[in-house]
């Protein structure tokens, strides 16, 4: 954390004086470029800057200060304070998280995913696990339920899923998997070269990766309604770093993270909005999975792979349970208030 002393606090330092808040100056690691996935992080500078009158800044650097596998190692040894990751990019730093990645949820709008994953990230297990790597959780990074483009005829049963080499992390890949295709994790910004060499025939995104990340451009279908789950990538601050803000920054920073939200949902909201008139500019066939052939798909996936995370975390002496059903208990409350 960067700390700027302006001459005339240095002029009442050395008179012995009581000083103002100094500026603070964090670095911010994220990855690819700005898109509806990081809205809501320039949104946040955006407002933090605005309510200490530009004297605590976030310097928002895609790519300049760490790889996307290695943002939470940096937060842990305070190379920058603010970052954002994928709990499937490292599933074995994130336990807890990875219930939120688990295949066929449930969840069907981004104000659901926005509920569950800040039920899961104040659930205490959360954030002692994230202690250890000196981070605290300090939102999310809403996406939709993913779905696949892909090369060629359309993967339309789950005959046609076997042996397809697909990029999907986490829980959606471990669906695939279960129903015989081949899964590989490669991060997003590999995506489209992956795509276009023929390592990959499918990618699993949210529109917006499809869109960033080039990968609509290889397409020449896309699975309107597949829907098998979706990622959780959390933004995180450097524990250490946030201690030391003076308290009216601290507030500032915490009071600005549900507006910050808000705003990337209305802007995300936009592009789902604008995505079939993408589809047809690209030429990009939009398919209708049959409802049977996405139940047996949920039937081979689902159960099989909750059940087995569940024991997995219980095994290690994580409440995995617990966790599990305090998304569905998150979901039931918010579509009750509804």
């Amino acid at each position: 954390m960067k700390t700027i002393l302006g001459r005339a606090a240095v002029a009442a330092l050395a008179l012995g004086f009581a000083t103002e808040a100094m500026a603070v100056e964090w670095n911010v690691s994220v990855w690819g470029k700005r898109r509806a996935f990081t809205e809501h992080i320039e949104k946040l500078a955006e407002l933090v800057s605005e309510k200490t009158g530009g004297e605590f800044t976030l310097n928002i650097s895609y790519g300049g200060l760490s790889k996307n596998r290695e943002n939470l190692d940096g937060i842990s040894i305070g190379a920058f304070e603010m970052a954002q990751f994928c709990a499937g990019y490292h599933r074995d730093k994130n336990r807890v998280i990875t219930v939120l990645e688990l295949p066929f949820l449930g969840v069907s709008n981004l104000q659901e995913e926005v509920a569950v994953s800040s039920a899961v990230y104040a659930h205490p297990a959360a954030t002692e696990e994230m202690e250890q790597w000196n981070a605290k959780l300090l939102m999310t990074s809403p996406m939709p339920q993913y779905n696949l483009v892909g090369t060629g005829e359309p993967r339309t049963t789950l005959a046609d899923f076997e042996g397809m080499r697909v990029r999907a992390t986490g829980g959606i890949g471990q669906a695939f998997e279960a129903v015989g295709a081949v899964p590989t994790s490669v991060t997003a910004t590999e995506a489209y070269q992956a795509m276009e060499s023929g390592v990959v025939d499918t990618v699993a995104f949210a529109q917006h990766a499809h869109l960033s990340f080039g990968t609509i451009n290889q397409a020449d279908w896309w699975t309107a309604n597949l829907n098998p789950g979706t990622v959780n990538c959390p933004v995180v601050v450097n524990i250490d770093a946030y201690d030391a803000l003076p308290d009216e920054y601290r507030a500032a920073l915490d009071s600005s993270v549900p507006e910050a939200l808000d705003y990337y949902l209305a802007n995300y909201g936009e592009l789902l909005k604008k995505w079939d008139d993408v589809l047809v500019e690209k030429g990009v066939e939009k398919v209708e999975l049959d409802p049977a052939v996405i139940a047996e798909f949920r039937a081979k996936a689902a159960d099989p792979i909750r059940e087995a995370w569940i024991a997995d975390m219980e095994a290690q002496g994580l409440p995995g349970q617990e966790l599990y059903d305090l998304v569905v208990k998150t979901l039931a409350d918010v579509r009750a208030s509804n």
